[in-house]
């Protein structure tokens, strides 16, 4: 039986019951032919085609998700999110398009909706902590500094930039930061925020006049952390704000925390005075995490979810899913419900069997999704903008090497990679990986343009900046 299929009728009415929730057009530009749902023992899982759509859903419609499915479950369930390529396939022909417009068009609308309610929305609660945290070489480092910057805020390693790829952990110290400086000095203030929701913010103060008041909310706190500052990039106005108040709380000798996806000098159309300021203090980067890191993850989780899990398949999935540590829960929690939906033990022969088409796929996927990020953030683009069927230079160039490098780094075929990137057909992405080539051999200068005007760069220093990217992420 496949996992999706289980239970189909409980799986209808959650997706009614979502669809009543966010309204019939959010439920066609995100959840119709985008997700798939399963629901098991404890969780919801939630299958989404690309980290693009599972992130916005992930973001805005978690708490949705949970409380709809904890209903039709008659208890309380964790959602978790796990990437399904096949679900591409499912795709209107405009659907990439509309979700890409409604994400960009976002904070605008998050404006006008704070201006109906008259207050931004509060802020995020932290709920990680170090405790839950497993350490190994591939993070330890990180995990350091981010301890003493929790125990000592401002007094070194400030500002501390944590960076890394998707799912390997930068979340989860920031939020632990917040919670270990809530134990250790009950009297000191903190305000952990993302990227995306302090532009919103910002916007907002500005539409409602009320910039004195946000200023104060971010300059006179002692610990300031900040996720996923790379949105900053192309945003001149949030990062003239920013510089500000980075300087601000500098002056004062509070405590900075910022993580992003990339090296802040890997973080296009950023101004130098920012990037100066980043690498001013610590500068970290979490690698991938190593074997026993994943083999220590997967028994936490477990002994979590209270369920048997034999040590030759914690060996097995540790084995085979090297990424970050969301694709190893993903795996986990698929073969939860697998062991649950065929009423039988966790096993090694059950994790071969059921896990093999994940497996397969994860690899490929994961490194296509870290070309992605690299690949934009260095255009000074979001990733969702290479989804798009806009042909604008810089975004067609960018979706031109992105296309080049996954052909190069990946096994992907050309119609998996234009499945990827916004359901593009196999024969655009074979003319782009065509085109970037030929630029290669010609050893041409590409040009594209920026907020600040035309740039242009030799082709085969573009791509070995971002291949020497490329490497720095790579899976242990």
């Amino acid at each position: 039986m496949e996992l999706r299929a289980h239970n189909d009728q409980v799986v209808s009415r959650l997706q009614e019951a979502i669809a009543d929730k966010v309204g019939p057009k959010k439920y066609n530009v995100w959840f119709k032919g985008s997700t798939a749902f399963t629901l098991a023992d404890g969780f919801a899982q939630v299958s989404v085609p690309n980290q693009f759509v599972g992130a916005w859903i992930e973001r805005h419609f978690c708490d949705t998700i949970r409380d709809e499915a904890s209903k039709l479950a008659g208890k309380p369930l964790d959602v978790v999110f796990t990437i399904d390529p096949a679900l591409t396939k499912n795709l209107r022909k405009k659907q990439p398009d509309s979700q890409v417009a409604y994400a960009s068009n976002n904070p605008e609308r998050v404006a006008r909706q704070q201006m109906k309610i008259g207050a931004p929305p509060p802020a995020p609660v932290p709920k990680r902590s170090f405790d839950d945290f497993v350490v190994g070489e591939a993070n330890r480092l990180a995990h350091t500094t981010a301890v003493s910057c929790s125990e000592r805020p401002g007094e070194q390693f400030n500002p501390l930039f944590i960076h890394g790829g998707c799912g390997v952990g930068k979340t989860h110290l920031l939020q632990a930061i917040c919670n270990k400086v809530k134990e250790l000095h009950p009297n000191r203030s903190y305000r952990y925020i993302s990227g995306e929701d302090f532009t919103n913010q910002y916007i907002f103060a500005i539409k409602m006049q009320e910039l004195e008041s946000f200023r104060h909310r971010y300059r006179n706190v002692d610990v300031l952390v900040i996720d996923d500052v790379h949105f900053f990039s192309n945003k001149r106005g949030t990062q003239t704000e920013f510089l500000h108040t980075f300087n601000a709380i500098d002056v004062a000798g509070k405590q900075l925390v910022l993580a992003s996806d990339a090296h802040p000098k890997m973080i296009s159309h950023l101004s130098e005075s920012l990037v100066t300021r980043f690498v001013s203090g610590m500068v970290v980067k979490i690698e991938s995490p190593d074997y026993n890191t994943r083999a220590e993850v997967l028994r936490q989780k477990a002994r979590k979810m209270k369920c048997d899990l034999p040590e030759p398949v914690v060996e097995y999935i540790a084995e085979h899913c090297k990424a970050n540590i969301r694709e190893l829960e993903g795996a986990l929690y698929k073969l939860v419900a697998l062991a649950s939906v065929h009423k039988q033990p966790i096993s090694r022969s059950l994790a071969v069997q059921g896990l093999k088409d994940l497996i397969e796929r994860t690899t490929s996927v994961v490194q296509l999704s870290d070309i992605e990020t690299v690949v934009a953030l260095y255009f000074g683009l979001q990733p969702a903008d290479l989804h798009t069927s806009r042909k604008s230079r810089t975004i067609a160039l960018a979706r031109g090497i992105a296309m080049y490098l996954a052909r190069n780094k990946t096994d992907l075929s050309f119609p998996e990679i234009g499945r990827f990137m916004g359901n593009k057909n196999h024969s655009t992405v074979l003319l782009a990986c065509r085109r970037i080539k030929k630029l290669v051999d010609e050893d041409a200068v590409i040009r594209w343009v920026t907020a600040r005007g035309e740039q242009m760069t030799n082709v085969r220093a573009v791509l070995s900046e971002l291949e020497e990217q490329l490497g720095n992420a790579r899976r242990a």
